[in-house]
C-alpha cells in the first residue's frame, strides 16, 4: 500500500509520539474506526480510505488475519495514521501489539492487568466497561479513556448521559451500534469519542474497493461530531450566568 495522504479536516497536528499526545489527538479527532475485516489487504485498504476522509486513526482488531503484521505495516509506512490494536484480551497480545508499533490498546472488557501493562509501558489504553463499578475501576487504574461497550444495547445516549453524571471527568467512548442517526446524540450525551465499525467501514465497500464510499462516510461522521460539539459549546455558553451590571 502506498503511503497515506496527510490527515485532513479533523486533525492538523503533528504526528503524536507519546501517550499524552495520542490521547489529545484522539480527543480532537473524536472518532476511532474499528477495522474487523476478513483479510489483511482489506484492513490496509480500510485504513487508507478512512484517512483520506479526514480520520487518521484506525483500530486494527486482533481478529483480523495477520493483525500484528497489519499494525506493523501501518506504523512503519504511515506514521501520520494513529494505529491501535483492538480486542486485546490478554498480556501476550498487548505485548505483541506494542512491539508492532501500536499507539494505543483497546479491549471489549476490563482487564486490569492489560491496563497496568499499558500504563507502565507509556502507551494509551482504552479498556471496555459497562457498569459504573467497571468504569470506576478502569479510571482508578489509569485508563486514558473508558470504552462503554456495547453501548446501544444498554440504553444508547441515555446510558452515556447517566454515566457522565457521576463520572464527569472520565472521558468515555461510545462503542457498539453507533451510526449516523445516533452519533450526534452520543456526543451531546457526553461521549468524548465514538468507536464506529461497520457503519463507517462498510464491508461491501471494502470488498468492492469503493474508496470514495468510505471517504464520504468518514467525512459525514466527522461533520456530525463537529456539529454536535459546536451545539454543546453553544449550550454551555448560554448556560453561564451573566455578570451583574
Amino acid at each position: 500500500m502506498q503511503g497515506l495522504p496527510p490527515a485532513i479536516d479533523c486533525y492538523n497536528g503533528e504526528t503524536p509520539v507519546n501517550r499524552a499526545q495520542v490521547k489529545a489527538a484522539l480527543l480532537e479527532i473524536g472518532i476511532i474506526p474499528a477495522v474487523r475485516l476478513e483479510t489483511s489487504d482489506d484492513a490496509l485498504f480500510a485504513a487508507e480510505a478512512v484517512a483520506s476522509g479526514g480520520i487518521p486513526v484506525v483500530e486494527v482488531t486482533i481478529t483480523v488475519p495477520n493483525a500484528i503484521e497489519v499494525i506493523e505495516t501501518l506504523a512503519k509506512k504511515n506514521p501520520n495514521v494513529i494505529t491501535g490494536a483492538g480486542s486485546i484480551l490478554d498480556l501476550a497480545w498487548a505485548q505483541r501489539s506494542l512491539d508492532a508499533g501500536a499507539k494505543f490498546l483497546t479491549s471489549p472488557g476490563l482487564d486490569l492487568g492489560v491496563v497496568e501493562f499499558a500504563v507502565n509501558q507509556g502507551i494509551a489504553v482504552l479498556p471496555g466497561a459497562l457498569t459504573p463499578s467497571e468504569v470506576m475501576a478502569a479510571a482508578k487504574a489509569g485508563a486514558d479513556f473508558v470504552k462503554i461497550f456495547p453501548c446501544s444495547q444498554v440504553g444508547g445516549p441515555a446510558y452515556i448521559r447517566a454515566l457522565k453524571s457521576p463520572f464527569k471527568d472520565v472521558p468515555l467512548i461510545a462503542s457498539g451500534g453507533v451510526n449516523q442517526q445516533t452519533a450526534g446524540e452520543f456526543i451531546l450525551a457526553g461521549a468524548s469519542v465514538l468507536g464506529i465499525g461497520r457503519d463507517l467501514i462498510q464491508p461491501r465497500a471494502i470488498r468492492q474497493r469503493e474508496r470514495d464510499w468510505i471517504r464520504e462516510l468518514a467525512l459525514r461522521f466527522s461533520r456530525i461530531v463537529k456539529d454536535a460539539r459546536a451545539q454543546q459549546a453553544e449550550a454551555a455558553g448560554s448556560a453561564k450566568p451573566r455578570a451583574a451590571i
